[in-house]
């Protein structure tokens, strides 16, 4: 392969670099609002596709992200590698405050203010998998209430942000296209005559 690389990384630095980008974080997120722009569909079907992403990271099913935002882009008629690249909303630095808040904003919407944080150390263990549903329930239940609004303002605003930044991106490379065409066929034109 021409790409491939000499040495295979090891499963630390794949780790390493699954959770902190490898060269630095403003070079990330330039390369991963490209692939966002570059996409090939209108803008309003990459804005949708991109919101239900958002909207799906702020559930607490982990793994199910990209499941749910393709459940939701088909929904809302949005691009589905738009919506995989919106899930990117949630990742390991986000995680912790996007829990914490579904959590609390599902509290109150619960009318439990005066719940705190559950201590989590005490509660998470390998054995907790094989117990039923009943001993993550009172942990899940706010977190799922919580995600509802949180999700659905993070997709109404991701949309309004990559409609307009789509839009104008897609408006300025037709018209530097036509700028170009009309050089070349100007060109043409000009040594035909020679």
């Amino acid at each position: 392969m021409i790409f491939k690389r000499r040495e295979k990384p090891h499963r630390i630095e794949r780790i390493r670099v699954a959770v902190w980008p490898r060269h630095s974080w403003s070079r990330s997120i330039k390369y991963f609002s490209k692939r966002v722009l570059r996409l090939s569909a209108s803008p309003q079907k990459i804005a949708a596709g991109f919101a239900a992403g958002a909207a799906a990271s702020f559930t607490p099913f982990i793994g199910f992200h990209f499941i749910l935002s393709f459940v939701f882009a088909y929904i809302l008629r949005g691009n589905f590698l738009a919506a995989a690249l919106g899930t990117a909303v949630g990742n390991p630095l986000t995680f912790p405050l996007i829990w914490a808040s579904t959590y609390k904003v599902g509290l109150y919407i619960m009318a439990e203010t005066d719940r705190p944080l559950p201590k989590f150390g005490d509660k998470l263990n390998p054995s907790m998998l094989s117990q039923s549903l009943d001993t993550i329930w009172p942990v899940l239940k706010p977190m799922l209430i919580g995600a509802v609004p949180l999700g659905l303002i993070t997709g109404v605003l991701s949309y309004f942000i990559i409609l307009g930044s789509v839009s104008t991106y897609q408006k300025a490379r037709a018209r530097r296209f036509r700028l170009k065409r009309k050089l070349v066929a100007k060109n043409k034109a000009t040594a035909s005559k020679d």
